[in-house]
């Protein structure tokens, strides 16, 4: 059996992949048990705890790869039970896959799959000019903003803010709730950037996050609460975004319009992407 990465197995682990707010990648020991076709999460819960006696064996603080998140889920109309999910690092799904059953066809993708990534991020390490923590916090979730913003714009489009004029203002209005009733053209100029710059491709990872935060948060408001009218739409996101400032505030963080400028995102992608071609310019994709 070719062991070779197809590129369904990829988008599959992909599309389960979770980024903490810290821009830190993990993956769901339960999404994970499906993904790999374990019809009993009891049977994948002991190939993790194999992996962690393993994490710790090797002089690695197993706490570091392996959280443990305790939930309440309801099984009724008014009963509740409690399940454990293990939050895991690449490392972790690593170290899980060697000792998962590789007779499942999906196992070995996987243990392909994380295979490859462990080794890139080893190589990149190495690298004459790896990226930093923070660069790589940047990457991760100026790509989380990219997307949420999508699936903000489709809850928007639903609320009846339907012209490019319409979801410009609604913009606006996030970003007035988070920045102090600053809007783009306002942040654009306080942080000296021109016109032609966007401002969250030169945003470090704390504002990135905090924007993320706001569009994710605005998104789930209007879709749940079915929220209609523009005008409604826009005093939504500003809440919210004045809701998560306050969050700032409260934890006494420095507010977003005071964090400083960075260099565009666009520079760290063309080196991230120079060093994938030049680390492994092919994943052995089918």
């Amino acid at each position: 059996m070719s062991t070779r990465l197809t590129k369904k197995a990829k988008e599959t682990f992909e599309s389960i992949k979770h980024i903490d707010e810290k821009g830190q990648e993990y993956w769901s020991s339960r999404e994970l048990s499906k993904a790999l076709g374990y019809s009993d999460y009891r049977y994948f819960e002991d190939v993790a705890r194999r992996a962690y006696r393993a994490c710790a064996k090797s002089g690695i603080n197993p706490t570091d790869h392996f959280v443990v998140k305790h939930e309440m889920v309801q099984i009724g109309s008014s009963a509740e039970r409690e399940i454990v999910t293990v939050f895991m690092s690449r490392y972790a799904c690593y170290l899980a896959m060697q000792n998962a059953s590789s007779a499942k066809p999906i196992v070995a993708q996987a243990q392909t799959y994380f295979a490859i990534q462990t080794r890139r991020a080893e190589l990149l390490l190495k690298s004459d000019s790896p990226l930093t923590a923070e660069e790589e916090r940047r990457l991760l979730l100026r790509d989380e903003v990219r997307k949420h913003n999508t699936q903000l714009a489709g809850a928007a489009n639903n609320a009846g803010v339907k012209t490019p004029l319409d979801y410009a203002i609604f913009q606006n209005e996030g970003y007035k709730g988070l920045y102090g009733g600053l809007d783009r053209k306002d942040i654009h100029k306080r942080k000296g950037l021109k016109k032609s710059q966007d401002i969250l491709d030169h945003m470090g990872s704390t504002e990135l996050a905090a924007n993320l935060f706001r569009a994710t948060q605005t998104e789930d408001v209007l879709r749940k609460q079915g929220i209609k009218g523009k005008s409604n739409a826009n005093r939504t996101h500003k809440e919210i975004g004045a809701k998560v400032r306050k969050a700032i505030r409260d934890i006494g963080g420095t507010m977003p319009e005071n964090l400083p400028v960075t260099d565009s995102i666009k520079k760290l992608e063309n080196r991230q992407k120079k060093l994938n071609n030049k680390l492994n310019p092919s994943e052995g994709e089918d």
